[in-house]
């Protein structure tokens, strides 16, 4: 945990904050879990006593600590927003966790989005609702590219009611997530769920995932898709130029190189859109 302190303080050195996001600093926060993992977590506190609404923050298949060995900044952003606004964030490290590093040219990843990382966010949620200042009720999930397919399967609706430490999940929000899996699985959403993504992505098919959702309303009708025309995977990234990577281990045309980047006018949309997703 001295590291990972040492680690947050240099984030705030090297990612200087906005007058009117500076007030919310991480925190780290270690959760024991079932399977003797410790997992690692940075969390943002609103100013206040609370009760507060709480988010769970999954992160992308590069993991929540960016190659320069800090808080990405998509991450840090996202969570000095959502704490200026009145909640509290908790961002769960699964990589880092586990001793792993980016899992982004891995076909067969050791940490999987249908266990490892669902058993993640639950373990963020019942942690969360476990502290005095939050309202335990209104936990919402949200998640960035693997970890936003890891967030469509921690609502996946069951035949059987799960059993759970604590409410579930309040809602949910997936950016640019891989759907076809879910799709083929036949997904549906037990809380009210909300899918971002942009028509221009070639790391995670827009086209896949309105039919994911299309399907899925005939089984649940807590369903909601929005579609940016021209943006690219990463669009919500606070100061990224659009990029190519490559060495990937999914795209959708399956050579592992895809487009990244900031796309202005859905990152702003994405900004109001979430939040206010959060407080129904």
């Amino acid at each position: 945990m001295r590291a990972l302190f040492a680690l947050l303080t240099a984030v705030a050195v090297l990612i200087p904050a906005s007058p009117a996001l500076a007030a919310a600093s991480p925190e780290p926060v270690e959760i024991p879990q079932k399977d003797g993992v410790r997992l690692k977590a940075v969390l943002f506190r609103p100013d206040g006593q609370g009760p507060f609404p709480a988010v769970v923050g999954l992160h992308n298949c590069t993991g929540l600590i960016n190659s320069a060995g800090v808080l990405g900044a998509r991450y840090r952003d996202w969570g000095q927003r959502l704490a200026s606004g009145g909640y509290a964030v908790l961002l769960p490290d699964s990589n880092g966790s586990r001793g792993i590093g980016s899992q982004c040219g891995a076909a067969a990843r050791s940490i999987r989005v249908d266990r490892e990382r669902v058993a993640d966010a639950d373990a963020a949620r019942a942690w969360l609702q476990t502290q005095s200042w939050i309202s335990t009720d209104r936990v919402s999930l949200l998640g960035w590219s693997s970890g936003a397919i890891a967030a469509l399967w921690a609502v996946r609706a069951r035949p059987q009611p799960l059993a759970k430490d604590g409410p579930d999940f309040r809602s949910a929000v997936a950016l640019y997530p891989g759907c076809r899996r879910l799709g083929n699985a036949a997904w549906s959403a037990r809380v009210p769920t909300l899918v971002l993504i942009g028509r221009a992505d070639d790391q995670a098919s827009a086209a896949v995932c309105q039919q994911m959702v299309a399907g899925a309303r005939g089984r649940s009708a807590r369903l909601a898709i929005h579609v940016y025309p021209g943006a690219h995977h990463d669009f919500d990234h606070p100061n990224r130029p659009l990029q190519v990577r490559t060495g990937l281990a999914f795209s959708v045309d399956g050579t592992g190189r895809v487009h990244s980047g900031t796309h202005a006018g859905a990152r702003a949309d994405a900004l109001k859109r979430v939040p206010k997703w959060f407080e129904r």
